[in-house]
């Protein structure tokens, strides 16, 4: 199965993976009126130490193969699909258990209250994930492994 992949060494900590998550999954089709002027939610997280010396590397669901996400899960919102770690938000009951399992802090509190995470852009028909196509240095790629 392919997954996303971060390169240590590429990337920039510029951020752009997370802004490019959060219009993909935002329902818009204008990243302005998406983004502009709101708090994001992305579903990857970029972190690393500060000034341009540093090491950044963006986080996001590895999409394990036994998940402590969803075992921890009350409610049966997270579940695995075709060999990917997804969820049902209208299951989800936000009491974030999933967040405090999660080995990698790859899961996260959207604007709703409800967990979120990565779910590699197949809901929003992307092709690939937009953290990839979006990223400058392609420090982040979509491969099988």
């Amino acid at each position: 199965m392919k997954r996303v992949y971060v390169n240590e060494e590429w990337c920039l900590g510029c951020h752009l993976c997370e802004y490019n998550c959060a219009f993909a999954n935002s329902g818009e089709r204008d990243m302005a009126k998406a983004l502009k002027g709101k708090k994001i939610f992305p579903r990857i997280s970029v972190d690393g130490e500060e000034g341009n010396s540093g090491i950044h590397f963006a986080v996001s669901c590895r999409h394990c193969t036994d998940p402590l996400c969803v075992k921890s899960c009350i409610s049966g919102a997270l579940h695995i699909e075709d060999g990917r770690v997804c969820i049902d938000h209208d299951r989800c009951v936000g009491c974030l258990s999933c967040v405090l399992v999660c080995p990698y802090g790859a899961l996260s509190v959207s604007g709703s209250g409800a967990v979120q995470k990565c779910e590699l852009c197949l809901e929003n028909s992307c092709g690939e994930p937009a953290c990839v196509t979006g990223c400058p240095n392609r420090a982040i790629v979509y491969e099988e492994r």
